[in-house]
């Protein structure tokens, strides 16, 4: 995995996998692109996107995006 945490490099490999998983339809790519990100981004990689969205997440597509929403959500603290 990459280690340039850059939000711009991370929104380009977000959309990728979120691009992968489209064809599966709308909940199946957004599961499957939380899933992924879930599995192989490093910690601090999931935080800069986290930090990214909470900054308004520009560049994200709208599947990506929920994804990460739903991630964040899962990471917080309850």
């Amino acid at each position: 995995m990459s280690h340039d945490a850059s939000p711009n490099k991370l929104v380009y490999m977000a959309n990728q996998i979120g691009k992968f998983f489209a064809s599966q339809g709308t909940e199946q790519a957004v599961s499957g692109t939380a899933d992924h990100i879930k599995k192989f981004w490093e910690p601090r990689m999931r935080a800069a996107i986290f930090a990214h969205l909470e900054k308004g997440g520009a560049g994200l597509d709208a599947n990506v995006r929920r994804a990460i929403e739903t991630l964040q959500k899962e990471a917080a603290p309850t």
